[in-house]
């Protein structure tokens, strides 16, 4: 079954019926307002669907998304999204409550935001070799640089894979992954949805902070990977694992090293030669990438 077709469970008959004619495309979103027209993403257009979304289809869909048990889901809904089969996740929206400062909830959902997943198996090939240390079996700490939407985590995820299962020359790694937003490994019910290879532990829903200590202490990792890190206690973890003999894999938003070293934290680790590869994605080009050695 495609992504697409795991998608399409959980959206009403009623909109079913309008998308027949769009199946055949690489729709990438899937887009519900209330009493607002249908929209598709699928690629850099927009598609306006002549249907107008009603109350009860958001209604309808958003219980199929928590399976009829939206307490469970609590915890997900007030991050914004939940992760679905497949590693697709719905994005939502509506009137949020908030207690002492923090979400505890979100009512009255007003947009559903289907982003079908996409897993670029094979993305890494031509940079991974970069990464590794072929003669001690090993890797150099990497940093992975891009602005936002322009395929950090893709790259991330497939990086994860090649070096968890090993490649020629090369013997597979264990590595630790710290999904705080579950978008590397996509977990299901405790399951990988995108395929992160045979020696890969995942701790997800966490911060990432917590998430790499707790994975230097209880899985004895070689190799923790993450994304997206930038604060103060994210610095902390990582000099925390590499003091610990773990390698580390990780993203940081960002255009080009300049911009990067606007950030303290990160400037720091740069400083401190933490990072022996930086990758730079190039924002015009998916999968054009540049390898600065450090």
């Amino acid at each position: 079954m495609s992504e697409l077709q795991t998608v399409l469970e959980y959206i009403p008959i009623s909109i079913k019926e309008n998308l027949k004619s769009y199946t055949k495309y690489n729709i990438e979103e899937i887009r519900l307002r209330t009493n607002k027209p249908l929209l598709l993403k699928i690629g850099q257009e927009t598609i306006i669907i002549d249907y107008i979304v009603k109350q009860e289809d958001i209604l309808q869909a958003f219980e199929k998304i928590c399976e009829n048990s939206v307490y469970s889901y609590t915890k997900q809904i007030c991050e914004g999204y939940i992760t679905i089969k497949g590693g697709n996740r719905v994005g939502i929206v509506g009137s949020a409550v908030v207690n002492n400062g923090q979400i505890i909830n979100i009512n009255y959902i007003s947009s559903l935001n289907f982003r079908i997943a996409n897993q670029k198996i094979g993305c890494s090939n031509n940079i991974i070799k970069n990464i590794l240390n072929f003669e001690n079996n090993s890797v150099y700490n990497t940093l992975i640089i891009s602005p936002p939407g322009c395929g950090k985590t893709t790259m991330l995820r497939d990086i994860i894979r090649n070096i968890s299962n090993g490649i020629t020359g090369f013997k597979g790694k264990t590595i630790g992954v710290v999904d705080e937003r579950g978008e590397i490994a996509a977990m299901y019910k405790g399951v990988a949805q995108n395929d992160i290879g045979i020696r890969t532990d995942v701790i997800d829903n966490i911060p990432k902070p917590e998430g790499i200590r707790m994975l230097v202490r209880s899985m004895a990792p070689d190799i923790i990977a993450c994304d997206e890190i930038g604060s103060l206690e994210d610095v902390k973890a990582i000099d925390y694992a590499m003091c610990s003999g773990v390698k580390g894999i990780f993203t940081a938003h960002g255009k080009d090293l300049e911009e990067i070293n606007k950030n303290p934290e990160i400037s720091r680790l740069l400083n401190k030669h933490t990072f022996e590869r930086i990758i730079l994605l190039n924002p015009l080009k998916r999968g054009d990438t540049q390898c600065i050695y450090l």
